[in-house]
């Protein structure tokens, strides 16, 4: 996998979706989220067309402010797990990802402001749809040290989300695993909470 990453909302999908490539321009990841379910669940797949499912997340309670995700690949193998943190998530976005049951790191707003500022200047008419041109939320993974070991940045973009990550230092396969699939279930949750 080549970084930075680039991740696409596919627009006017009924279910949200999203394609991640790498730098070279191929199709790491896609996702799908199943529309009109109780508990969350949300397919990772290899390719577009959505016949070779990598990874499952699945919520481990219904409709929740801070369930827990579970990451399983596609023998249902457990490959950890992220949680929002449910009322430190209202002013800035904070989420543990876990490994097995301990938190390893965390998903931090870079500056709640942004997404203040955005949630203001969207809402007014005709100027707010540039403010996904002008305002750009960030979101750090780090370490329980602090370590930051990948960065996610919203990109200029009108109609659609665009977001790029890129690691700031080299993870094992599963770390990285663990990490990548931790942003996108976040990404969707965020998206969703405007």
């Amino acid at each position: 996998m080549e970084y930075p990453l680039e991740l696409a909302f596919k627009i006017l999908a009924l279910a949200p979706q999203i394609s991640v490539t790498d730098a070279s321009g191929g199709l790491v990841f896609y996702v799908k989220q199943k529309l009109f379910k109780l508990k969350e669940e949300v397919t990772v797949f290899a390719d577009a067309q959505q016949t070779r499912p990598l990874y499952r997340i699945n919520a481990d309670r219904v409709l929740d402010f801070s369930a827990r995700y579970h990451f399983t690949d596609v023998s249902g193998i457990n490959l950890g797990s992220v949680k929002r943190e449910g009322m430190r998530s209202l002013w800035k976005a904070h989420y543990n990802i876990f490994e097995v049951d301990a938190p390893v790191m965390t998903i931090r707003e870079e500056n709640p402001w942004v997404k203040v500022l955005d949630g203001l200047f969207s809402a007014i008419p005709i100027i707010g749809m540039f403010s996904g041109y002008i305002l750009h939320p960030a979101f750090l993974v780090s370490r329980i040290d602090g370590t930051v070991v990948m960065r996610l940045e919203k990109q200029p973009s009108f109609f659609e989300s665009k977001f790029t990550i890129r690691k700031q230092v080299e993870l094992d396969e599963g770390g990285e695993t663990r990490v990548l699939l931790s942003v996108l279930m976040m990404i969707l949750l965020e998206r969703a909470r405007g």
